[in-house]
């Protein structure tokens, strides 16, 4: 049996330089609520109705970067083993675990991956009364995965398989160019996280699931119609068997609408797959959604990281 001290993912927090223009896209067009606001530091927290987590985004108004990304932790005394383990192992800490004084609050820490992103990892955090998510209602439930480009992808892997106790669901491949992109769970969902062989480090995409193939449909539409171009979708991958929707925000962050991601539920007869991107229904099942190539691919390599391994302000 895995012992994990993560639990899940919690939240994605972004800075941008246009986060007037941003914050209306993800609170008016993207369907998240606006949960709290720091005008001291130019914060802003957004919540996903159906998630009981106090949010599922923040945004900060800076120099465009992830400024972190955020975990559960089960208990308080994983938080603290963690930590522990990080600093034994060398792990550059950001902070060591104190009370945490953003909207919900809890007790955690921060500390860089082995690329330099910001981690953040908590425990007692006091939810908020989620509801659930009407049917043909084209809002986000919750925050489903994060992807991020590295220039080592097998290394950045291994860091977070040795050091958070994920474990690689599946890999993208291709006879050519070898491995491409790993999926990682850190609990039963298919993939919480994945890493991308990319030309730096940077944000690949943030996905969002929704409640069910109608209302991914529907919120694809609105997507649309907004304004918002559709980098890639519709469609259904193979890994994760979960259905796309790709789309550019204003900030030129790649956002997806997902739903049925697929779930892991007896990891011990569970064996990874490589699953070649020349077949063509790795990329996707239904054969919907325009063809992956370069240009699409490159959308996603996004802007260079400028937060690597510089703690955001807040």
């Amino acid at each position: 049996m895995i012992v994990r001290r993560i639990s899940h993912l919690r939240y994605l927090a972004l800075a941008v330089e246009n986060y007037e223009e941003e914050l209306e896209f993800l609170s008016t067009s993207w369907g998240l609520s606006i949960a709290h606001v720091d005008e001291a530091h130019e914060v802003t927290y957004l919540g996903a109705e159906g998630s009981p987590e106090p949010f599922s985004v923040r945004l900060r108004k800076g120099e465009k970067r992830i400024d972190l990304i955020a975990y559960g932790a089960h208990s308080r005394s994983d938080v603290d083993a963690l930590h522990a383990e990080l600093l034994q192992a060398q792990v550059q800490i950001v902070f060591a675990p104190k009370v945490l004084d953003s909207p919900g609050g809890g007790y955690g820490f921060r500390f860089y991956d082995v690329d330099g992103r910001t981690i953040e990892v908590s425990a007692e955090v006091t939810l908020k009364q989620n509801r659930k998510i009407n049917p043909r209602e084209p809002v986000p439930i919750k925050l489903s995965h994060v992807v991020v480009n590295s220039t080592d992808m097998q290394r950045t892997a291994d860091f977070y398989i040795k050091h958070l106790g994920f474990a690689i669901s599946d890999t993208l491949m291709s006879q050519k160019m070898g491995n491409l992109m790993h999926f990682m769970r850190c609990n039963n969902a298919h993939h919480s996280f994945a890493v991308a062989q990319g030309p730096h480090f940077s944000l690949h995409h943030a996905s969002f699931e929704m409640r069910g193939v109608e209302e991914w449909m529907r919120g694809s539409g609105k997507i649309l119609r907004s304004g918002a171009r559709m980098v890639w979708g519709p469609g259904r991958h193979n890994a994760g068997d979960n259905t796309f929707a790709y789309f550019l925000d204003p900030a030129g962050n790649t956002l997806e609408y997902t739903t049925e991601l697929a779930t892991i539920d007896d990891e011990d007869t569970w064996h990874p797959s490589r699953l070649d991107v020349n077949d063509v229904t790795t990329q996707d099942q239904w054969g919907t959604a325009n063809e992956m190539n370069e240009l699409v691919a490159r959308e996603s390599f996004n802007d260079p990281d400028r937060g690597l391994f510089i703690a955001p302000p807040v």
